[in-house]
């Protein structure tokens, strides 16, 4: 859950609060309807909040019915052998957002269901603009420290010089986010779903290195900090701090993952 009211700071979800409900409470509160008054939702008031669930793989959610993932086709779009199996469902309320970031990995294909969606997108070349931070730490993900919706030009002037791409997503459209792309995007109708794919790319392999060694920092410094502070850390998506020696793992398989991609792309050239 988030508050509807604009804020200057971005909302990250280590901000937010969190509760387990079913898809059927979700859609009744999202109703007004009087029987969240002793639900999940009680304590939020819709006209206050705004909910979102997010990252939650589709594969999972129909394991009884795989003909509903199977059905997403994204092979139509160019990448035969993908469906929904590899993909994430996304449900939100009006007003629900996410914070403007960049994928580490791959680009994004996103498939709109139900209700619109706009979609805020700024080229690699405006990173600088978009004052890049790791925390909160997720793995793959870069935040920007400026809240699109209501920029605060005193603290990120360079965010002016910036060039926004903005586009509504209606359901059955496609969207695809280039590799790099900063992307805020906000719900804009009362239930919004969305499914979405991210397909790897050779350049992922470097990218893989450098977020191996941005975990391993992360950890350390983490590790000389007081436990309480660990939510201002890590996003809830992300697991605890891990051992160095887990991180070193991670690290040399990158690395050597990283080596054996150039090595077979000299060969090919060759």
């Amino acid at each position: 859950f988030g508050f509807s009211f604009v804020a200057v700071v971005p909302q990250f979800e280590t901000r937010c609060s969190y509760v387990k409900a079913t898809l059927e409470e979700f859609l009744a509160w999202s109703c007004g309807q009087p029987s969240c008054l002793s639900g999940p939702f009680s304590c939020y008031e819709y006209s206050k909040y705004w909910a979102y669930a997010d990252y939650k793989y589709i594969a999972t959610m129909f394991e009884e019915k795989p003909e509903i993932f199977q059905d997403i086709r994204w092979s139509d779009f160019g990448f035969p052998g993908r469906s929904g199996k590899e993909s994430t469902l996304w449900i939100g309320s009006e007003g629900a957002n996410t914070p403007c970031h960049l994928d580490s990995y791959g680009c994004n294909l996103v498939l709109q269901v139900q209700g619109r969606k706009r979609w805020h997108l700024f080229p690699p070349g405006d990173t600088s603009f978009l004052y890049p931070t790791r925390i909160p730490y997720e793995e793959s993900s870069i935040f920007s420290k400026v809240n699109i919706a209501n920029p605060d030009l005193k603290r990120f002037p360079e965010f002016r010089n910036t060039t926004a791409y903005v586009v509504t997503l209606s359901p059955g459209q496609v969207l695809l986010v280039p590799r790099h792309w900063w992307h805020y995007v906000e719900s804009i109708d009362p239930i919004t779903v969305s499914i979405n794919s991210w397909i790897e790319l050779d350049a992922d392999h470097e990218a893989r290195v450098e977020e191996a060694i941005t975990r391993m920092l992360v950890c350390a410094i983490k590790s000389a900090e007081n436990p309480s502070d660990g939510d201002l850390w890590l996003n809830p998506t992300e697991v605890e701090a891990t051992s160095h020696e887990i991180n070193l793992q991670y690290l040399n398989k990158a690395v050597s993952a990283y080596f054996k991609c150039q090595k077979a792309s000299e060969s090919e050239q060759a």
